[in-house]
């Protein structure tokens, strides 16, 4: 199957369907050919959620950077024992975290947005096209509501950089309706979310937002950019 051919049609089915049955569809079309990764967000823990409670047959991964909270990793743990699957964690290249940092120093990424963007790259980029390669259907949590950015986002949408359909099952949620869906099904969730921090990534590069501000202000918010680590570029 030419999978970006076969785009359309694959958009006409999952309108029909909810984020559980739209997962199952994908999962039982691809098999062994559909991954979800999780930054251990609220979003991601919804998904993840689904597709445990409901045994569907989907990869979950993670990237863990080297620079994350403890209570990101402490949530990995958490949610391992309470649906009893496993999440593959994955690591930057040692040799290209090493020479980034000799190159640009510890915290080098604050001194330049090409700084932190190559930090972003060796440390969540890379590891996502070896996560991705080979693959057909990469599930994501992304919400059009987080940020201008994906405002123009589709449920089923071709990623250009990874060659592969992106697949976004929450994208027209509300937070508040999430937020309810978390606490109806007990869903864990990261403690510092209780305490600002609405988006969560690298420690170094997340803060707690004030009331008003948007839920991606306290992501690199040193700069003037667009708020993305690459992951998710046009």
């Amino acid at each position: 199957m030419n999978i970006q051919k076969s785009l359309p049609e694959l958009r006409l089915k999952i309108d029909e369907l909810g984020p559980v049955n739209g997962l199952q569809f994908l999962a039982d079309l691809f098999r062994e050919k559909v991954v979800f990764s999780t930054s251990l967000g609220q979003e991601d823990q919804v998904i993840t959620h689904m597709i445990a409670d409901n045994y569907i047959p989907i990869q979950i991964f993670s990237l863990d950077t080297g620079r994350l909270f403890p209570e990101t990793l402490d949530l990995i743990a958490r949610t391992e024992s309470k649906y009893k699957k496993r999440i593959e964690v994955l690591y930057p290249e040692r040799s290209s975290a090493e020479s980034l940092v000799r190159e640009i120093g510890i915290n080098g990424l604050y001194d330049s947005v090409e700084n932190r963007k190559s930090c972003c790259y060796v440390r969540k980029v890379e590891p996502l096209k070896r996560a991705l390669a080979g693959k057909s259907i990469w599930v994501t949590g992304l919400r059009a509501e987080q940020s201008p950015n994906r405002s123009d986002m589709q449920k089923l949408e071709w990623d250009e950089a990874n060659q592969i359909i992106k697949y976004n099952p929450l994208l027209d949620w509300s937070y508040h309706e999430m937020i309810a869906y978390i606490n109806q099904e007990n869903i864990p969730y990261n403690p510092l979310h209780n305490k600002g921090f609405i988006s969560i990534g690298c420690a170094p590069c997340t803060r707690a937002i004030s009331d008003g501000e948007d839920a991606r202000a306290g992501r690199w918010w040193w700069e003037e950019s667009k708020k993305e680590c690459g992951l998710h570029a046009k």
